[in-house]
C-alpha cells in the first residue's frame, strides 16, 4: 500500500511540475507580446541580419569595394584584432583599434578623423564579431560611413592584397 502512495505521489508531483512549466510558457509568451521593443521568437543570426542597423542599413562590404577604396585611398581601414594578432599581420595602411580596449585607444586613433570618413572594419573569421561591435561602437560616437568585411584578414590575404606585419609606425 505505501508503495502505491508513493508512486502516486511522484505521478502527482510530475503532473503539477508539468503544469506549471506550461503555465510560465504560457505568461512568458503572452508578456512578451504586449510589452514594448518585444523579443523576435526566432532570430535571423546571419552576418548580414547581425549587420543590419535599426534603420535597415546592411554594414557588409563586399571584398571587391573595400579593395577599391582600399587602392582609390578612400577609406580608413581599422583592424578590430589585439594588438597581439594586428602585429602577426595586417591589412597594409590599417591601423589597429581592438575591440577589447576600445575606449582605451578611441581618442587617439580617432583624433582628427572625420564623422563621414569611410572606415571599413574588419577581424578575423567569419564569426568574429569584433569588426561588428567596433562598427557599431563607431555609429554611436558620430561616424556614419561605417562597414564591415566580414571575414577581412582571411579574405584579403587570399586574394593577395598588400599585407603588413609589425606595429604601427
Amino acid at each position: 500500500m505505501t508503495a502505491i502512495r508513493g508512486n502516486h505521489r511522484t505521478g502527482q508531483a510530475i503532473w503539477q511540475s508539468g503544469v506549471i512549466v506550461l503555465v510560465a510558457i504560457a505568461v512568458g509568451l503572452l508578456v512578451n507580446q504586449v510589452r514594448p521593443g518585444r523579443l523576435p521568437l526566432v532570430a535571423d543570426w546571419s552576418p548580414k541580419a547581425q549587420l543590419t542597423t535599426d534603420s535597415g542599413i546592411n554594414l557588409e562590404i563586399p571584398l571587391e569595394d573595400a579593395q577599391a577604396l582600399y587602392f582609390a585611398r578612400m577609406a580608413l581601414f581599422l583592424d578590430a584584432r589585439s594588438v597581439e594578432q594586428y602585429t602577426e599581420g595586417h591589412i597594409q595602411r590599417a591601423v589597429n583599434l581592438p575591440w577589447d580596449e576600445f575606449e582605451k585607444h578611441f581618442p587617439q586613433v580617432m583624433d582628427g578623423v572625420p564623422e563621414d570618413t569611410t572606415i571599413v572594419t574588419y577581424c578575423d573569421g567569419e564569426t568574429c564579431a569584433l569588426s561588428k561591435d567596433l562598427a557599431f561602437a563607431l555609429l554611436r560616437k558620430g561616424f556614419f560611413n561605417v562597414r564591415v568585411l566580414v571575414n577581412g584578414w582571411t579574405l584579403w590575404q587570399e586574394n593577395g592584397l598588400p599585407v603588413l606585419t609589425g606595429a604601427d609606425p
